[in-house]
């Protein structure tokens, strides 16, 4: 694990109206991940817990603090600025795979390279040596319907790995899961943080993903506490 914050959040305040009131949903809060580090973050429905990723993730703007992707300010960058940053360094896995139902586990991932304008040959063999790392060589050729939920799940993993991400952030990726196959999604997740050195951010509260965390931060009235263990 690196020293150097690869995703900061400095001061961020996010709001909603609610009739005359405004309602803090992050209240000048502050967050460092450092690459190779696992943060869980949990809390009640509500919260402000997808805000928090949206945020983090430069899929929305704070109405106040700043938000550092491998040490690059991006508050006061435009839209296009901030969607090359988010193309180049994050990479997102949802709590359903998400993944295009007419393309194949390789083709999936062959996407994510020729969108970053990498060479095809190049684009064709990651992909396949990604698939092979997460022993989902023989799922190569299939399509999502032809796979299981754990499955999908490990080929949207593949696929967020695919553009070599700095910061990797995850919204309940073991939620729709059985058990097993929770256990072996976040155990994937943490070898993928610690081996690669990515900065990774989760939300979930089942214990496969938090016995795996590095941390554990309990967001609560627009803040995060520390939660042991």
């Amino acid at each position: 694990m690196t020293n150097q914050p690869a995703l900061s959040l400095d001061g961020v305040r996010v709001a909603f109206r609610d009739g005359l009131d405004e309602r803090a949903v992050l209240d000048d809060l502050s967050l460092d991940v450092a690459g190779g580090e696992l943060l869980v973050v949990s809390g009640r429905s509500g919260a402000g817990k997808s805000t928090l990723l949206a945020v983090a993730g430069l899929l929305r703007r704070a109405d106040h603090g700043d938000v550092r992707i491998d040490g690059t300010s991006t508050a006061a960058l435009n839209e296009r600025r901030r969607s090359v940053v988010r193309r180049d360094h994050i990479a997102f896995v949802y709590q359903s795979a998400n993944l295009f139902p007419s393309l194949t586990a390789v083709e999936q991932l062959e996407l994510v390279g020729h969108i970053r304008n990498e060479p095809s040959g190049e684009v064709r063999h990651r992909a396949r040596a990604l698939l092979e790392d997460l022993d989902l060589a023989d799922r190569a050729d299939q399509l999502p319907a032809q796979m299981s939920g754990g499955e999908r799940q490990r080929v949207g993993i593949a696929r967020a790995l695919m553009a070599s991400p700095t910061v990797l952030i995850a919204d309940e990726p073991t939620a729709s899961l059985d058990p097993e196959r929770a256990k072996v999604v976040a155990e994937l997740l943490a070898s993928a943080a610690h081996d690669r050195d990515i900065a990774t951010l989760v939300v979930a509260h089942d214990s496969a993903a938090l016995q795996h965390a590095d941390r554990h931060l309990r967001l609560d009235s627009g803040r995060l506490h520390h939660v042991e263990d």
